[in-house]
């Protein structure tokens, strides 16, 4: 079964996320604005691993004080398996 999110995000540059989880994999991840090369470079390294993985990694990075694109995709993807 594959879930499609789009995440709205807050306090960073990036507008939102929309990715696929399928079978606890993510895939096809794409940030709607941000910093380019950053959240490309982001998105084709998530490509593939699993959400829980993604989340160890990413949680609590910081660029804009507590949070950053990356903490808000660990965010959007906690979100998108707790539903």
């Amino acid at each position: 079964m594959t879930k499609h999110v789009n995440y709205k995000t807050q306090g960073v540059c990036s507008r939102a996320i929309e990715f696929d989880i399928e079978d606890g994999i993510v895939k096809n991840v794409n940030f709607i604005g941000g910093c380019k090369g950053n959240t490309q470079g982001v998105a084709r390294l998530a490509e593939g691993m699993s959400a829980e993985e993604l989340v160890k990694r990413l949680k609590g990075i910081q660029c804009r004080g507590d949070n950053s694109c990356p903490n808000q995709f660990a965010l959007a993807i906690e979100s998108a398996v707790e539903n």
